[in-house]
């Protein structure tokens, strides 16, 4: 549409500009000529005066009638270098002008000049031969300069009716190119606004198409959104809810035309499990970090008629194409039942782990309290005081031996509301009180490297719940005669979390490389029936809770075989949670 009338439009000029240039300089050429005529007339004009002076001084004698002849002469000259400058672009100009020249200075030299002598001299100037010779010469001077008068006329005349030649042709091109410009033009713009008028109509079929799939594809989704077993809330950049499917419209109490353009805070309420203060929303976490943002856990949701559920959410936000936030979608789960199915494992566990240890348990009790009976028997039966003190100094022990195992039996269970310092060495030396029989029945050499004074804060019992399984599962692993090291160390994490590192390792034949991806996973044992396949599964979650990790590396060649865990737990402990 632009290019082609612009070229079009750019030949017409080119056409236009070539006509202009050819008149003008045809205009110049008159304009030349004009001046050369204008040159020759003055010359004629210059020669009368010189011959009327001369005239005159022949009459009269008198000198003064010499001054047009004397005056003359210089602008003569000057008017032959005008009339030779316009002429020299002609083939006769020059010999013209130089016989125009050549002509004067004859007339001057040959009888002009002479005769003014003779005069002065006081001769006679009346003799008709000479006369008729000067006027011959000033015949030839006025027929060259009528020469070039005529031929200048000539050139004029020529040169005038080509320009108007020139003048009707332009004006003639002028109209057959803007007719044909313009005809062009129209034809041109005419197919180019069919085209347009085709693709438009093009576009608002295919619009109307894209419209369609559009609206079909938007059917989709809400009826995907309807169907999705958790709630979906869809937000605008402002955190005000534009969308709730069916699952999130029965979790949260509120229909969509109630909940539509809320705030979230008003129709997503939570609060933490524990504090009961509220909890910063998904969007409004978003909005902030501007990524992925999960909720944390121990989080409620309540309701509008007051009743409560534990829910666990993420939100995402939702961008433009020009990657302008353009709303915010958060999907959430009522996870209360998944809560009580975890603490109802969490329960079997630690049942689990105290009826492995009962019988252990019964034996470290039953054995120092039949040693207490037997001694006491020979107190009774002692005569000598110094060995009733010596027997009594042997049932004080076993008593406290006995109060050792019992505290740490009760430590397994009674849990801290909120973390405390822990001393890792203590809660070691508590942890191998309980398995120390099982350790000596089975002839497991046991080796600890701690150094005095390594302490974190968390929850004591839960702590201990993971050492015993750990070894636990390292003496099962052992078997008798193996032997066990527990190495403890200040550490720090990837993350450059300062903390303490605990790792149990073993002799024992190792973890095949096809399970030991699958050894924290609920319900997998490498134990066949001894093992409920909760234990480390039940370990990695204290410890995450704890905010640590907990890494596993097993060797199961003929040299080199064993397994080892590592337990991270950084120094500042998780915060207070219900037991």
């Amino acid at each position: 549409m632009l290019l082609l009338p612009v070229l079009a439009l750019g030949f017409v000029a080119v056409i236009l500009v070539w006509q202009v240039r050819s008149a003008q300089n045809t205009v110049a050429t008159i304009q030349a000529s004009d001046e050369s005529i204008a040159a020759a007339t003055r010359a004629q004009e210059l020669v009368v005066d010189e011959e009327t002076g001369l005239r005159g001084y022949q009459i009269t004698s008198d000198p003064q009638f010499l001054s047009p002849f004397t005056s003359s002469e210089t602008p003569f000259a000057e008017t032959m270098k005008l009339l030779r400058r316009n002429l020299v672009a002609q083939r006769e100009g020059p010999r013209m002008v130089d016989a125009i020249v050549a002509a004067q200075k004859t007339w001057r030299i040959s009888y002009a000049e002479p005769l003014i002598a003779e005069i002065a001299a006081g001769g006679d100037t009346r003799d008709v031969e000479r006369n008729i010779r000067g006027k011959q010469f000033m015949d030839a001077l006025r027929k060259s300069i009528d020469d070039v008068l005529d031929r200048e006329s000539t050139v004029r005349a020529q040169e005038t009716e080509r320009w108007t030649m020139q003048v009707h042709a332009t004006i003639e091109v002028l109209i057959v190119l803007a007719l044909a410009t313009g005809i062009f033009i129209s034809v041109f713009t005419v197919s180019r606004l069919h085209r347009v008028s085709d693709a438009y109509q093009g576009t608002l079929n295919d619009l109307r198409l894209h419209s369609q799939a559009t609206f079909e594809s938007e059917e989709r989704l809400r009826t995907t959104l309807t169907s999705i077993g958790d709630g979906v809330i869809v937000c605008d950049p402002d955190g005000r809810v534009e969308l709730l499917n069916t699952v999130a419209q029965e979790l949260t109490g509120w229909s969509q035309d109630d909940a539509f353009h809320l705030p979230l805070e008003d129709v997503f309420r939570i609060v933490n499990e524990t504090t009961r203060e509220p909890v910063e929303t998904p969007v409004a976490r978003v909005k902030r970090l501007q990524r992925v943002v999960g909720l944390a856990n121990h989080t409620i949701l309540v309701r509008p008629d007051g009743t409560e559920i534990l829910v666990n959410d993420s939100g995402a936000p939702i961008y433009d194409r020009a990657g302008a936030l353009s709303g915010i979608v958060m999907v959430f789960r009522d996870v209360t039942k998944e809560r009580r199915a975890q603490n109802a494992l969490l329960a079997t566990e630690k049942l689990a782990v105290a009826g492995r240890l009962a019988a252990t348990i019964a034996h470290e009790i039953h054995n120092p309290l039949d040693s207490v009976v037997n001694l006491l028997y020979l107190i009774k039966e002692e005569k000598n005081p110094a060995n009733a003190d010596h027997f009594l100094s042997l049932a004080q022990q076993e008593l406290d031996r006995m109060g050792q195992v019992s505290r740490a039996m009760l430590g397994l269970y009674r849990e801290a509301k909120a973390p405390i310092a822990i001393n890792i060495k203590e809660m070691l030396d508590s942890v191998l009180v309980l398995v120390d029989r099982q350790l000596k029945n089975d002839a497991i050499t046991v080796s600890t490297t701690c150094p005095e004074g390594l302490e974190i804060e968390g929850f004591p019992a839960e702590l201990r719940q993971v050492f015993t399984t750990l070894v636990v599962n390292a003496a099962d692993a052992a078997a008798p005669g193996g032997r066990i090291a527990i190495d403890a160390r200040r550490s720090t994490s990837a993350g450059a979390q300062t903390g303490v590192a605990i790792s149990v390792s073993d002799t024992g034949p190792g973890i095949e490389a096809a399970a030991l991806g699958h050894v924290f996973e609920p319900f997998f044992t490498t134990q066949g029936e001894r093992g409920t396949g909760l234990g480390l599964w039940v370990s990695r979650g204290i410890i995450e809770k704890h905010g640590g990790g907990i890494d596993i590396r097993s060797q199961t060649g003929a040299d080199d075989h064993g397994t080892c865990i590592t337990v991270f737990l950084p120094t500042t402990g998780p915060a207070a949670t219900r037991s």
